[in-house]
C-alpha cells in the first residue's frame, strides 16, 4: 500500500476504500462472496485458454443488471464453452476488490469509486476497466411535507450510503454547486449529511429521522414507496443524462494470460445488454429472478418497475464521467488528484464490438494505448 503524504488523503482513501460504491454497495441485496455457481456446461463445448473456470463477481443489485441477466439467462456460460462460469456476489466494493486482488475472482462488475481506488492504491497494477455496464439509477428522494424545492434542502438531514461512496461524493459536489458549505468528514454544515446504510435508510426515512436521501436504485424507489418524492434525478446533472454507475473490471494478470476468456465474457456482456435493451420488461423479470436467487427476496413491482426504468444498460464505460467523479472527490476534499492514465483497456471490448457490427467506445484519454 502506498504511503500518502497527508492525513487528509489517508482519511479520504480509507473512507473511499472501506465503503461500498455506487451504489449499491451497501444495499444488502446480496452477500459477500456468496457462491452462486449454478452454471451448466453445454455438451461438446471446448475450454477457452485451457481454463477450467472463470470466476465472475457482481453485486446483487439492479445496477448490476447485466450480470444478473447474463447469469440467469446463461449468456456467460454459453460464451465460455466448456470453461465453467463460476459466480460470487458481493455487497461491498472493497471486498470485491480484495477478491480480485487475491485471485478469488477474475472479472467483476463494480462501481466507479472502488475501481478508481483499487487502481490508484495499487499504483496502477491491480486492475483494468474493460467495459461499461450501466448508467443512471441515482436520485434525491425527499419528504414532500418538509422539502418542496431544491432550495429547501438547505438545513435538512439528507442521507447518503456512506462517507466517500459514489453517491456521497455526488451529493457533496451538488451541495458545493449550490454555494453551501459542508464539512466532508463530519457531514455537518448548511446541510446535515447522514451516512446511512441503504438497508436501514427506508426505515429511518419512514420514522422521520431523515428528510431525504441521495441514493441508488432500488433504495430510491423504496423511499418513494414510503411516501417520498423524487426531487432530483442525478442523470439530469450530466451531459446527455449519462454517467457511469457500473463498470466491468479484470485482474491485469488474468487479462494478460487469458485474453480469449476475457473476450468471451465481454462478448456475453454485449449480448446480454443487447437482449436487455430489446426486451426491457422480460429482462426486468429475469433480473429480479436472479436477485431473488442471490438474496432470497425479490423486489415488489412498485419498487422494481420505477427502479429498472431509471437505469440504462450500455457497453460504453462513459470514461469521461468516471474522470469527473474522481474530480468531484478531489473537490470534496476526500482525495488528492489521482493519476488515472491507463485505468482503461478497451481493446478487447472494441474487438468484440467490431465483430458484432456495433460502435466502438472511447477511453477519454485514460486508456492504455
Amino acid at each position: 500500500m502506498p504511503v500518502h503524504r497527508s492525513a487528509l488523503l489517508r482519511r479520504g482513501l480509507a473512507a473511499l476504500t472501506a465503503l461500498p460504491l455506487l451504489t449499491l454497495a451497501a444495499c444488502g441485496y446480496g452477500s459477500e462472496a456468496k457462491d452462486t455457481d449454478t452454471a451448466k456446461v453445454a455438451a461438446g463445448a471446448k475450454k477457452i485458454d485451457g481454463l477450467d473456470s472463470v470466476k465472475i463477481g457482481y453485486f446483487g443489485n439492479l445496477t448490476h443488471g447485466t450480470a444478473l441477466v447474463g447469469v440467469q439467462k446463461g449468456f456467460f456460460q454459453k460464451a465460455l464453452g466448456a470453461t465453467k462460469a463460476s459466480y460470487a456476489t458481493f455487497n461491498a466494493g472493497p471486498s470485491e476488490i480484495e477478491a480480485l486482488n487475491s485471485g478469488s475472482i477474475d472479472i467483476g462488475w463494480i462501481g466507479p469509486s472502488p475501481a478508481i481506488n483499487g487502481y490508484t492504491k495499487s499504483n496502477g497494477k491491480s486492475l483494468k476497466i474493460i467495459g461499461g455496464s450501466a448508467s443512471g439509477g441515482v436520485k434525491l428522494v425527499v419528504n414532500p411535507d418538509k422539502i418542496k424545492s431544491l432550495k429547501d434542502v438547505k438545513g435538512k438531514k439528507i442521507a447518503t450510503p456512506q462517507l466517500g461512496n459514489t453517491q456521497d461524493v455526488a451529493f457533496l459536489n451538488w451541495i458545493t454547486d449550490q454555494g453551501w458549505k459542508v464539512d466532508a468528514q463530519s457531514g455537518k454544515g448548511d446541510v446535515t449529511v447522514v451516512r446511512s446504510d441503504n438497508k436501514v435508510t427506508p426505515d429511518a426515512f419512514k420514522a422521520g429521522s431523515l428528510d431525504g436521501a441521495w441514493v441508488p436504485e432500488p433504495t430510491a424507489s423504496k423511499l418513494v414507496a414510503e411516501g417520498g418524492k423524487v426531487l432530483l434525478d442525478e442523470s439530469t446533472l450530466w451531459p446527455d443524462k449519462k454517467f457511469v454507475i457500473t463498470n466491468i473490471i479484470v485482474r491485469q494478470a488474468f487479462l494478460k494470460e487469458h485474453p480469449k476468456a476475457v473476450e468471451a465474457v465481454l462478448k456475453a456482456s454485449v449480448e446480454t445488454n443487447r437482449w436487455i435493451n430489446a426486451n426491457p420488461d422480460q429482462a426486468k423479470a429475469v433480473a429480479n429472478k436472479q436477485l431473488e436467487a442471490d438474496s432470497g427476496k425479490a423486489l415488489k413491482a412498485n419498487v422494481l418497475d420505477p427502479a429498472w426504468k431509471s437505469i440504462q444498460f450500455t457497453n460504453d464505460p462513459l470514461a469521461a464521467t468516471l474522470n469527473s467523479e474522481a474530480e468531484h472527490a478531489v473537490k470534496a476534499g476526500l482525495l488528492e488528484k489521482p493519476d488515472l492514465k491507463g485505468i482503461y483497456d478497451l481493446t478487447p471490448l472494441n474487438k468484440v464490438l467490431k465483430a458484432e457490427g456495433e460502435s466502438t467506445v472511447d477511453a477519454a484519454g485514460l486508456g492504455t494505448n
